[in-house]
This record gives C-alpha cells, sequence and structure tokens, in this order.
C-alpha cells in the first residue's frame, strides 16, 4: 500500500465541504465528456503500444497530480495518499468475461505497461477482492458512443476512490473523439477539480509525446 498522511477534519479547509456531501443520499456525482484522441491515436499506433494501458496510464499520471483525487476513507478517516495506483477491467476475449487487475503505478508508461500485461497474464481469477482503496478504478465499454453513463450503487458512502469509464471512438470534424466520464465523491472533488483533470487529460492527449 502506497503511503499517506491522516487529514485534521478540524483544521481542513474542506471541513465544512466535506460535512455537507458525506452526509448526502448519494455522495458520488457522473460527469460525462467527448476528448479528442486523434493526435493520441496517431502516435501510439506508430509505437505499436496498448490503447488502453497507454490510456489509463495518462489518466492515472493526472489525477495524481491533483491532491483531491487521492484522498480516501480509512475506517472513518480521511487520508491523502502520495500515489495512487489502477484498477481496471481487462475482457477475456474467449469467455466475454472480465477480470479486475490491480497494477500500482510506474515512473514510465513502458514500465506500467509491461508490468500490466505480465499481471494480466499471470492473474487467473476474475476478482481477487475489492479494489483498494488507494487506486483509481477504469472500465471500457469500447462497442458504443455513449452520451452519459450510471454505475451500479454500492451504498457505500466511504467509497471514495474516483472512476473512469470510456467508450467508442467517432469522428467528428474530421477528428476522432471518444466519450469519457469521470465519478468522484463529492467530499473530496468539486467541479474544478474535475475541469483541471479533463484539461490536462486532454493536453497529454494532444502532446502524447511528454508521456509516451
Amino acid at each position: 500500500m502506497n503511503t499517506y498522511r491522516e487529514i485534521n477534519i478540524a483544521t481542513w479547509k474542506r471541513r465544512m465541504h466535506f460535512h455537507v456531501f458525506r452526509d448526502a443520499l448519494q455522495p458520488e456525482y457522473c460527469v460525462n465528456m467527448n476528448l479528442d484522441v486523434t493526435d493520441f491515436l496517431q502516435v501510439i499506433k506508430e509505437r505499436g503500444l496498448s490503447f488502453t494501458l497507454s490510456f489509463i496510464y495518462i489518466v492515472a499520471k493526472c489525477a495524481n497530480e491533483i491532491e483531491e483525487f487521492r484522498y480516501r476513507f480509512v475506517d472513518d478517516k480521511v487520508l491523502l495518499y502520495d500515489e495512487v495506483g489502477t484498477s481496471f477491467t481487462f475482457m477475456n476475449k474467449e469467455t466475454d468475461l472480465f477480470k479486475v487487475v490491480n497494477v500500482p503505478m510506474q515512473n514510465t508508461l513502458s514500465e506500467f505497461e509491461s508490468l500490466a500485461k505480465m499481471t494480466i497474464l499471470n492473474q487467473e481469477e476474475y476478482f481477487k477482492g475489492a479494489p483498494p482503496v488507494d487506486s483509481f478504478i477504469f472500465s471500457a465499454m469500447p462497442w458504443i458512443s455513449f452520451t452519459s453513463i450510471s454505475h451500479t450503487i454500492s451504498a457505500n458512502k466511504s467509497k471514495g476512490q474516483s472512476l473512469f469509464d470510456w467508450g467508442r471512438f467517432f469522428e467528428q470534424n474530421g477528428r476522432m473523439m471518444m466519450p469519457f466520464s469521470v465519478q468522484v465523491h463529492h467530499s473530496f472533488v468539486d467541479g474544478i477539480h474535475v475541469g483541471k483533470l479533463v484539461n490536462n487529460i486532454q493536453a497529454c492527449l494532444n502532446n502524447p509525446q511528454t508521456i509516451i
């Protein structure tokens, strides 16, 4: 598990917002948008990289750079992790069933892709328990270009992991677009933080050479 520090809620700048949304009936909210993946697709194709693993790495890297995405609930405490890893679905094409794979962040995309491929290959179980609390959750729906998405509700108000989904590419005005959704816990993440994240992700997709 990654290192962390406990937040003193009494002196925390988010203490009022935290309490307001902590007790909400549904404290998580989801935002949907389209990302321009034209330049990103070209670069990963040229370099023979996995779209899925490359995209997961970029999103996780950008989310880790924003403090609000690294807060988590643990035993009624609020922890701020120094770094958050990834937990993503991977489809078995022979069975049409997916397994959930947990891969910690790495310093480079090459290292992340290598570790992810090895983990996928060696993991036989579909599920190895709940995703780690210090992870971002990813799930792809590449069969459709959705305009919105909802998720199963666990009734667990302490589920603080951000959830990222993406769908099928489509062409718009000569550019390749992709639906993308961000689900977050409102005790930790406001709209401004989602906006910063999406802008940072798009900047990386526009200039993938900066990461790949």
